[in-house]
């Protein structure tokens, strides 16, 4: 690592292992162990979740015979349209 022969450079071997250990020491330091918190970081995300879940608006509910009179009406409107369909009726 330090450039120089392996076999020569074993006081310098120690010395970047000791210098690793101190970077691994200093990184660790900051890391808590203590599992003791009543909430995680996934429990934080699952309440960000479902506070942003999208709610769709609820259509007005139609009762069964006002469902026949707009199928009704929809038939007699595509039947009485124009007499040249090349499609299936359904219109946007």
């Amino acid at each position: 690592m330090s450039g120089k022969d392996p076999g020569h450079g074993e006081p310098d071997d120690a010395h970047e292992r000791e210098l690793i250990d101190l970077e691994f020491q200093s990184m660790v330091e900051g890391l808590s162990l203590d599992e003791s918190s009543p909430t995680t970081y996934l429990d934080e995300l699952d309440k960000f979740e479902d506070q942003n879940r999208f709610q769709p608006p609820a259509p007005p509910k139609v009762g069964l015979g006002e469902t026949f009179k707009r199928a009704i009406n929809s038939i007699k409107k595509w039947k009485n349209g124009p007499t040249f369909r090349d499609d299936d009726g359904a219109a946007l």
